[in-house]
This record gives C-alpha cells, structure tokens and sequence, in this order.
C-alpha cells in the first residue's frame, strides 16, 4: 500500500504569502500613518505658539515671560523684567503667562513645557546660536525630532534645509540638549540622531 505524503501545495503557499504580505503592507501603512500623525502634530504646534506668542503681545503690549505687569494681572511670581526679551529664567514664565491669558491650554501654576509628539519638549527663549545668534528675537524650539520628522516638518514650513531659512536644525548629544554652536549641516536618517528644530516668531 503507497503512503500518502504529507505537505503543502503550491496554492497554499501561495495563500499564506498573500496574507503574510497584506499583514505587512497593513503595518507598514500604519507605521507611516503615526509618522504623518506626529509631522502634523509638530508643525500645529510650532505654529500655534507662534500664533499665541503674537496674540499675547497684541493684547498686553508685551512678551509672554518678560511681562513686567503680570503681577498684578494673575500670580505675583511670574512677572518678567520688561527689558524686551525672553530672558533664561523667563522661559518657563513665557507658558505660565500664554496659559493664563486663555492662548493655550495647560495648568498655569505648574508652567510645565509642553511635551512634543515625540516626547521633546517646545521652548521660547530669546535667539539661538552661540557666540553669534543664528534667529534674532523670540524664538520656538522643540527637541528629540527624528530626522524624518525633522525634514518633512523643515519641508512643509520652510525650505527642507536644516541650516538656512526661517526654521534651522540642531544636532543633540543627549536627548533635550541641542547644541546651538551651528546649525545642521545635513539631516542624517541613520534611526540615532534627534534634531532640535527652532524658527523665530
């Protein structure tokens, strides 16, 4: 008596690699879909501070974190000095006053940076670049940008180079630690290197 062998046939094989490649195509759509996601949710951010930062100094004549009048306005500890800048220790101050002016949303009293898509934080200060400034006047930064990210939101908001135009790119040796020396030569997809991108209000 013969014995019957065992086994695929070719139509099988072919049934499982077809669901084997529509599994991938879904998850590699999905993944591009999280990334289009967090490019978006950069670029409303940049824009939205700049929005409010503008908005704030139409109402009050003055800059978020530098206002000398919010202390009688809302919390006696956040006023500025006046002197026309985002001064170091007036960073944190900039989103306490946005947040009690209604411009953005958060808790005033803690005046925490907001979180990023992926996880950096956003600041305003006054310029960037050391010894000479690169962006003059108020500026918005926002770290631990993957270089994808990095390029599509330098793409869709300015010019796509890291180093010229309105919105420049910085390197960072830890995570939240650009270095503002100089700009980025280049944007380097190597899945290790995060980007600071900053562009001025």
């Amino acid at each position: 008596m013969q014995q019957r062998q065992q086994g695929f046939t070719l139509i099988e094989i072919a049934i499982v690699l077809v669901i084997v490649g529509i599994l991938l195509g879904g998850i590699l759509k999905g993944q591009e879909m999280l990334t289009q996601g967090k490019i978006r949710a950069v670029e409303k951010e940049l824009d939205s501070v700049a929005v409010a930062i503008l908005g704030y100094r139409d109402r009050y004549k003055a800059l978020p974190g530098d206002d000398l009048q919010a202390k009688g306005r809302w919390d006696e500890n956040t006023y500025g000095n006046g002197d026309g800048a985002i001064g170091s220790d007036e960073g944190i101050k900039a989103w306490q006053h946005l947040r009690y002016a209604g411009l953005i949303s958060g808790d005033p009293v803690t005046g925490k940076q907001p979180v990023n898509a992926v996880g950096g934080v956003t600041n305003i200060q006054d310029g960037v670049g050391s010894p000479d400034k690169l962006i003059e006047g108020t500026v918005i930064c926002t770290t631990n940008l993957p270089a994808k990210i990095a390029t599509a939101v330098d793409a869709q908001l300015d010019d796509g180079l890291p180093n010229k135009g309105s919105i420049l790119a910085f390197n960072q040796s830890t995570p939240n630690t650009p270095t503002f020396d100089k700009a980025s030569e280049k944007y380097a997809d190597d899945g290790k290197q995060q980007y600071t991108l900053c562009r001025g209000v």
